[in-house]
């Protein structure tokens, strides 16, 4: 009898960690997390321009779900990139050396296994962050 509880147990325990990994694995949207990290208190968290710090603002956040739309009904991959990584400038953004979102984007501390993998590229995990934001932004499109 002990040999079967503790069988059941064991597949108990295995069946509840596959099911967490399975819910952790839907929230883990890169470009999601990363926008409500670095835009969402601008922009808000549905990306409408309504987030709590927009009446700080000088100029009202964006709406970025109408990106699209504002641009022909394509999204503007390029322009969006340039404004994030710093080229295209954005008074609310700050300047390029400091830009609102930190290290995110521009200046990366290398992690620490960086002692393990020489090949560690810091701007090869900006572009990929950069893209990652893009990506979600241009799933939050209004149709």
């Amino acid at each position: 009898m002990t040999k079967i509880a503790l069988k059941w147990l064991m597949v108990a325990h295995l069946t509840v960690g596959l099911v967490n990994a399975a819910v952790a694995a839907q929230d883990t949207d890169a470009g999601k997390l990363l926008f409500r990290s670095s835009c969402a208190s601008c922009h808000g968290i549905d990306g409408k321009g309504k987030g709590p710090l927009r009446d700080q603002l000088k100029v009202p956040p964006s709406d970025l779900t109408i990106l699209s739309r504002k641009n022909g009904g394509v999204f503007p991959v390029g322009a969006m990139y340039e404004i994030i990584d710093g080229r295209t400038a954005i008074a609310a953004h700050g300047t390029r050396e400091m830009p609102v979102w930190g290290t995110y984007t521009s200046r990366l501390l290398p992690p620490s296994d960086i002692l393990i993998d020489p090949s560690y590229d810091p701007e090869a995990v900006v572009r990929a962050r950069i893209l990652a934001i893009i990506d979600y932004l241009n799933r939050i499109q209004e149709k």
